[in-house]
């Protein structure tokens, strides 16, 4: 089978990474295959198995996006590993997070990262991306009246830009022999706080941004109650803003560089290129 002939099935198709892993994808030649439960090229719902078939058929490789805004989903990820497996599946890339072998047991992150590592009918890389700089633009840390809210306790984090995550993915799907088996974790090049983000931002967009360092059950608990997130998603808030607050954010490194040949990119550009998604809401 020549690589034209190839499938690479982007689970979370329409999202943040899986819509530039396909667009990527098909960009190189090959062929992708979109899945959501709206506005993919094949309907897949995790809550319903049957979904996995018509998504699975005639597939080489799967980008991995497992379940969002849950914690619990380690077994409706090892029946579509069983069915991706039986379908002639040779290759997952697993989008994880940063810290991932540290994630807590009450999220299924780590089990499903150990899933992939007990399995032998086909390959794997694992991609551990710190906090992406998307954050920022869209409805999880957006800027409400000059201000980003996060409990942070002035830590720093290595925010990358999705493109970059998605580069990296892409290199894994089209040369899947020469990353098996490897853990990436795509960070941005600079490691910034959450004040220095507002800067940034700020600049960009010629207003004053500043950064509400909240207290994270606070933070939390609102988020709930407005129905931002479920109740049970309360730990990988606790663990994704706690790695911050102690000092354990993401760091940089060269592993996007050293997958797809370029330096990641930096937050002003990202910023800059990203404006108008701040000066509409500004508008509005």
């Amino acid at each position: 089978m020549t690589d034209s002939q190839q499938t690479t099935l982007v689970l979370g198709g329409t999202g943040r990474t899986g819509s530039l892993v396909a667009r990527k994808l098909i960009e190189r030649g090959l062929n992708a295959r979109t899945a959501s439960r709206h506005g993919a090229d094949v309907l897949f719902d995790w809550d319903d198995p049957p979904t996995y078939a018509r998504a699975l058929d005639g597939v080489d490789r799967v980008y991995l996006v497992t379940p969002v805004l849950r914690v619990a989903y380690a077994d409706l990820v090892s029946d579509f590993l069983d069915r991706a497996a039986g379908a002639g599946v040779r290759h997952v890339t697993y989008l994880s997070a940063y810290g991932g072998e540290e994630a807590p047991p009450a999220v299924d992150i780590r089990a499903v990262e150990l899933d992939l590592l007990g399995r032998g009918a086909f390959t794997h890389s694992i991609l551990r991306p710190a906090w992406v700089m998307q954050n920022f633009s869209d409805q999880h840390l957006p800027v409400i009246e000059g201000a980003i809210t996060v409990p942070t306790g002035g830590g720093a984090e290595a925010f990358v830009d999705a493109a970059d995550i998605a580069a990296v993915a892409v290199e894994t799907l089209v040369a899947p022999d020469a990353h098996a088996g490897a853990q990436y974790a795509p960070t941005g090049p600079q490691a910034l706080t959450v004040g220095e983000v507002a800067d940034i931002i700020a600049e960009a967009i010629g207003r004053p941004v500043t950064h509400h360092d909240i207290d994270a059950d606070a933070w939390i608990a609102g988020a709930i109650a407005a129905g931002a997130v479920p109740a049970d998603y309360a730990v990988m808030l606790h663990w994704l803003t706690g790695a911050v607050v102690s000092g354990k954010g993401s760091r940089p490194n060269d592993d996007i560089e050293k997958v797809t040949g370029r330096p990641p990119g930096t937050f002003q550009d990202f910023a800059r290129r990203h404006a108008h998604a701040w000066t509409l809401k500004v508008a509005k």
